[in-house]
């Protein structure tokens, strides 16, 4: 085997070792598999319990196809999968453990190159942090967005229209027989949510990024076109092998400005934030919140999809996909940021056209001026806040309202519907201990449910605040990843029920009007500290001994950075 090649340290020669390696592997591989033919890992995510993944084997067996075509070696390397449906108390507490396990595997292995198959949400970002450290030549391929199912001759937004129908429930608009008949239309197919939600926004994100093969994002997962760009990334990773293209060298600062005017054009989650500080945290890329308001806040949203519009992914392919998106927004990006083609991103948007504009609207006229992600500071919020005004009320962007607050998930659900809870729709939620330690994991609950008593008046959004994250298929006035957490110290575990709280997006403030001297006197209410998590071993106590705060993309410390490929010990 080539010297140069990294599997070669474990195949090549003729000593013991190299006897041993070689010879274990010779079930089924021919002699000449180990003759300087690049080996490549498909890390594959494909699970019975991550049911949006579940699909993924039979994308390997394509990508397995387009490697043997390039003359490589595919390997099928199983990581760990978290399925964001399933798995308690959420998927963001394994993240980051994900994303550990499946470096230690491309590290611990001999390959030369990874394809990274992922889909639900917390796939895509765990499996880019491992390739950034790892730093070998890697490609995304997105596991796509299910079809479009109907009920009552509607379209069904998956997630979105769950909030939706379950409000009604709860309302008294909708019966419960009905709401539950919907349940069998709502998954049409294979493939994660078909809202823009997180997964379909990571997906937007990793071709931004230049992660993926250019227009792979957005195509829905029964589509056979799916297979044939997975043939094709195949073929392109052998390539990138050959050419040493690999994180460090094609993603750089421009490329995550680039994801930003991505996020903001598609209206993308808010969860693609705490991703992509993680992932630009383990490259060394100085990327903080300030530069998604200053890049995002003025380009314009021109994707109508739900939860900040109306249509879905099956619809957002069918009319051109990001690539049209991009080419309408190409003066925003960074012109010298690469993809995993060894091209920039803008070379590949020439081509690009819109289908149908009742889907993506044409820059001059988009759905809104300015909609990428807000950053908020204020005395509740020191190390900043975010909220999509996309997905907002307009009217809800600038309120002062007087705060009522609950101390942990437990004390919101045992007290939101109660009829003597003292609030009206002016009045701001506050849900607190829901942030990376507290929780712990950092849940999506942020959008927490309306008091019944409201709802029954009409009330469909209210200003909500929150330490914790929510689902990218929610919508509403949510202020939420505020840092530092209260479960850290952070001021938001100081507020008292009945404290007037102001928001002013347009001016980027989060505040309680409260003298600075007096929060300084408070002292965090024993309900809450004492329903903050304190686990004694295993990952939840690593997890809540390292992570950091939502500001830096709730990472563990100890892995910010890259640290390298190369083998450093044998064994045997």
């Amino acid at each position: 085997m080539s010297p140069e090649q990294r599997s070669s340290q474990w195949y090549a020669g003729t000593d013991r070792n190299a006897y041993i390696h070689r010879a274990w592997m010779r079930r089924g591989l021919p002699a000449h598999a180990f003759d300087g033919r690049p080996h490549i890992a498909i890390a594959n995510t494909a699970s019975d319990l991550t049911p949006c993944n579940a699909h993924l084997g039979e994308v390997a067996e394509s990508v397995k196809q387009g490697i043997w075509e390039a003359g490589g070696v595919p390997m099928n390397l199983p990581v760990v999968s978290l399925g964001e449906t399933l798995v308690r108390p959420t998927a963001m507490l394994w993240r980051n453990m994900a994303a550990m396990a499946t470096e230690e595997m491309l590290r611990a292995n001999p390959i030369d190159g990874v394809v990274l198959l992922g889909g639900c949400d917390k796939t895509i970002p765990s499996l880019l942090m491992a390739a950034a450290s790892v730093d070998l030549p890697a490609v995304v391929v997105p596991g796509g967005p299910m079809l479009t199912g109907t009920f009552r001759g509607k379209p069904l937004g998956c997630g979105t229209d769950v909030w939706k129908l379950s409000e009604e429930v709860r309302a008294g608009t909708l019966s419960e027989e009905e709401f539950l008949r919907s349940e069998s239309s709502m998954i049409r197919s294979r493939g994660h949510c078909n809202t823009m939600g997180t997964a379909s926004t990571m997906a937007c994100v990793a071709e931004a990024l230049g992660t993926t093969v250019p227009g792979v994002a957005g195509i829905p997962a029964a589509d056979s076109r799916l297979l044939e760009s997975a043939h094709g990334t195949g073929r392109l990773v052998v390539e990138m092998v050959a050419d040493g293209r690999r994180p460090s060298t094609t993603l750089t600062k421009g490329s995550f400005l680039n994801a930003i005017v991505a996020l903001a054009a598609v209206g993308g989650s808010t969860n693609a934030v705490v991703h992509l500080l993680a992932i630009a945290g383990r490259l060394g890329i100085d990327l903080t919140l300030d530069d998604f308001d200053r890049t995002g806040s003025g380009v314009p949203l021109l994707v109508d999809l739900q939860p900040a519009g109306q249509h879905l992914m099956e619809d957002f392919h069918r009319a051109g996909g990001l690539l049209a998106v991009l080419h309408e927004v190409r003066d925003l990006l960074d012109p010298q940021a690469l993809t995993v083609t060894g091209k920039p991103l803008v070379d590949h948007l020439d081509g690009a056209r819109i289908w149908d504009d009742s889907v993506i609207h044409r820059r001059e006229e988009p759905l809104q001026a300015d909609a990428g992600i807000a950053v908020l500071r204020g005395n509740l919020a020191p190390s900043g806040a975010v909220i999509k005004p996309a997905a907002a009320s307009p009217e809800l962007l600038t309120h002062r309202g007087r705060a009522v607050v609950f101390d942990s998930i437990e004390d919101m659900h045992a007290r939101i519907d109660d009829p003597d809870l003292d609030v009206d729709a002016t009045s701001v939620l506050v849900l607190r201990g829901c942030g990376p330690k507290g929780y712990p994991g950092m849940p999506e609950v942020a959008n927490l449910p309306l008091p019944t008593k409201l709802l029954e008046q009409g009330v469909r959004d209210m200003v909500r605040i929150c330490d914790g994250r929510m689902s990218g298929t929610a919508y509403g006035t949510v202020v939420l990843h505020v840092a530092p957490e209260a479960a850290a110290g952070g001021p938001l575990g100081l507020l008292r029920t009945g404290d007037w709280i102001e928001l002013d997006v347009a001016g980027r403030r989060l505040d309680v009007d409260v003298p600075a001297d007096e929060l300084e006197l408070r002292r965090p209410a024993q309900e809450m500290t004492g329903a903050f998590a304190a686990p004694t071993r295993g990952w939840e106590r690593l997890y809540v001994d390292h992570v950091m705060q939502a500001d830096t993309g709730v990472d563990l410390d100890f892995l910010i950075g890259s640290s390298g490929h190369e083998v450093s010990r044998e064994s045997h």
